[in-house]
C-alpha cells in the first residue's frame, strides 16, 4: 500500500501490544506504543511537534491511572477525527458497548485475533481517510455552498462546472429534488467572468403565470390595475450577469415562447411596453423533471429546450453515491452545529451504518434535517442510532440488520425479534457452510459482530 497508515496501541500489558505490533507492521503499517493513557497523550504531543499524526488509536479498557473511557474522551477533544478502537474483556463487552454510544469507532475482545485487528483497524483507517479527505475539501472550496464528496459522480459534476463555467454557454442542470441543482448554478456563476455581476434566482414553480410573467420581464407604469410605476423584471436585474430559472419544466406554454425569443434575440419586451430593452444576461435552467419526456407530451417546446440544453449537467442522487455519507455528515454537522450553537464531534459506526442502509428520496436536503433533528436531540459528544428516525433505522438493532424471511410473519413466526434475530443467523450459517467471513457479509454485519451474536444465542459451536 502506498499510503502511510500510523496506529497508536495504548495497552499496559507489553506481550499484547508486542503481539498487536508485529501483526500491524506485518500488514504494513507504522506503529506507536504508549503503556498508559497519560503516555498516549505525551506521545500525541511529541507526533504532532514533528507533523505527524496517528490515524487510529487502540486503546485497553482496563488501565491504571486513566482508563479507556477517560483516554476516550481526551483523545476525541485533541483530535476528533481520529477514529478509537477499545480493547475489552469479554466479560466487560457491555462497558464498550457504551463507549461506542460515546463515539468509539469499534471494540475487540482481548486476546484480539490477528484478522480481526487487520479487518477492524483497515475500516477506521478508510474512515479517518474520508473525514481528512473532507476538511480538504473544506480548505479547497471558497465557501459553503460547494459540493462535499469524493465520488465519481460529484468529481464530474465539479469537472463540468469548471469547464462550462467560465464560457458563456447555456446550461442545464438535471436532478431529482434535494440534489443541490442550485448549488451547481451558484457554482456556475462563480466561475464565470460575470461573478462580479448578479446572479438573480427564479422559481418557476412558486408563482402563477400571470407573475411569473411580469417578474421575468417587468413591466410598465399602467401595464394592469395596481401597475403604479415601471418595474424591472429579473433578467434587466441581472444584465451583465446570471439569471437561473430553477424548475424550468413547470414553465407555462406561452411564456416559453417569449422565454425562447429573449435567449435568440437578447432582447426583452416588458409589459404594456412596445419598446424592445437589449439585455446581456446569461441562462443557467434546472429541472427534476425529464424535459426529453416533457417535449414528446406535447408540454415543452422542443426549440426552447435545445436552446437551454447546450450543456447538461446531471446530479446523481445520494443514494448512488453513498460513499460520500462520512464526508457530506462531517460537513453538514459542522454547519448545524454552528447554527444551532451545539458542536458534535463524531457519530457512531452504527449511526453512518444506518444511514448507508437508508435510500434517501429527499436526497441531501434530506439528510440535512434528519442530522439537525439529531443535534438538537442528542445529549452526548456523538450521535447514535436512537437519534435517528424509524424510517431509516428500520430492523436495526444493536448494530446488526436482518432481512427477516417471510416465514417470520406466519402465525408459527418467533415471539421477539431476538428470537428472529437467532433463527436468521442459524439460517445464514447454513446457507454459507458455516464460513464465518461470508455469513457475516451475507447478514451485512461484521465479523466482530458476528462472533458476539454466536456468544449470545449459544451457537459458537455451530
Amino acid at each position: 500500500m502506498n499510503e502511510e497508515r500510523i496506529a497508536l496501541i495504548v495497552d499496559d500489558e507489553p506481550g499484547h501490544r508486542m503481539m498487536v505490533r508485529a501483526v500491524l507492521e506485518d500488514d504494513g503499517w507504522t506503529v506507536l506504543e504508549a503503556d498508559s493513557g497519560e503516555r498516549a497523550l505525551t506521545v500525541l504531543a511529541e507526533e504532532a511537534e514533528s507533523g505527524t499524526y496517528p490515524d487510529v488509536a487502540m486503546v485497553d479498557m482496563k488501565m491504571p491511572g486513566m482508563d479507556g473511557m477517560q483516554l476516550l474522551k481526551e483523545l476525541q477533544v485533541r483530535r476528533p477525527s481520529m477514529p478509537v478502537i477499545l480493547l475489552t474483556a469479554f466479560g466487560s463487552v457491555g462497558s464498550a458497548v457504551d463507549a461506542m454510544k460515546r463515539g468509539a469507532f469499534d471494540y475487540l475482545t482481548k486476546p484480539a485475533d490477528n484478522d480481526e485487528v487487520i479487518a477492524v483497524l483497515g475500516k477506521a483507517f478508510e474512515y479517518h481517510r474520508l473525514l481528512e479527505e473532507n476538511a480538504r475539501l473544506r480548505e479547497a472550496v471558497s465557501g459553503e455552498a460547494d459540493f462535499i464528496g469524493a465520488s465519481p459522480g460529484i468529481e464530474l459534476v465539479r469537472d463540468l462546472i469548471g469547464q462550462a463555467g467560465p464560457t458563456e454557454a447555456t446550461v442545464l442542470i438535471l436532478g431529482p429534488s434535494g440534489t443541490g441543482k442550485e448549488l451547481v448554478a451558484e457554482g456556475l456563476h462563480r466561475a464565470s467572468n460575470r461573478a462580479d455581476r448578479p446572479l438573480i434566482k427564479v422559481n418557476c414553480a412558486a408563482l402563477p403565470d400571470d407573475l411569473l410573467e411580469s417578474e421575468l420581464f417587468g413591466y410598465e407604469k399602467g401595464a394592469f390595475t395596481g401597475a403604479v410605476k415601471d418595474k424591472p423584471g429579473r433578467f434587466q436585474l441581472a444584465d451583465g450577469g446570471t439569471l437561473f430559472l430553477d424548475e424550468i419544466g413547470e414553465m407555462p406554454a406561452p411564456l416559453q415562447a417569449k422565454l425562447l425569443r429573449a435567449l435568440q434575440e437578447k432582447t426583452i419586451e416588458p409589459l404594456g411596453s412596445v419598446r424592445t430593452i437589449s439585455v446581456d444576461t446569461r441562462i443557467i435552467a434546472a429541472t427534476n423533471r425529464n424535459l426529453k419526456k416533457e417535449v414528446a407530451a406535447g408540454r415543452f417546446r422542443e426549440d426552447l429546450y435545445y436552446r437551454l440544453a447546450v450543456l447538461e449537467i446531471r446530479i446523481p442522487p445520494l443514494n448512488e453515491r453513498k460513499e460520500d455519507l462520512p464526508l457530506l455528515v462531517s460537513f453538514l454537522l459542522r454547519r448545524l452545529g454552528n447554527k444551532n450553537n451545539k458542536i458534535i464531534r463524531t457519530v457512531t459506526p452504527a449511526f453512518l451504518d444506518a444511514l448507508s442502509g437508508y435510500d434517501w428520496p429527499g436526497n441531501v436536503r434530506e439528510l440535512e434535517n434528519v442530522l439537525e433533528r439529531a443535534l438538537i436531540l442528542s445529549r452526548a459528544d456523538a450521535l447514535g442510532t436512537d437519534l435517528l428516525p424509524p424510517q431509516i433505522t428500520g430492523a436495526r438493532e444493536a448494530g446488526i440488520s436482518i432481512d427477516v424471511d417471510p416465514v417470520f410473519q406466519q402465525p408459527s413466526a418467533p415471539a421477539n425479534l431476538e428470537e428472529a434475530e437467532k433463527l436468521a443467523i442459524i439460517q445464514a450459517l447454513e446457507e454459507n457452510g458455516n464460513h464465518r467471513e461470508r455469513t457475516a457479509d451475507a447478514l451485512g454485519i461484521s465479523r466482530r459482530t458476528l462472533q458476539y451474536k454466536l456468544k449470545k444465542y449459544g451457537l459458537t459451536r455451530r
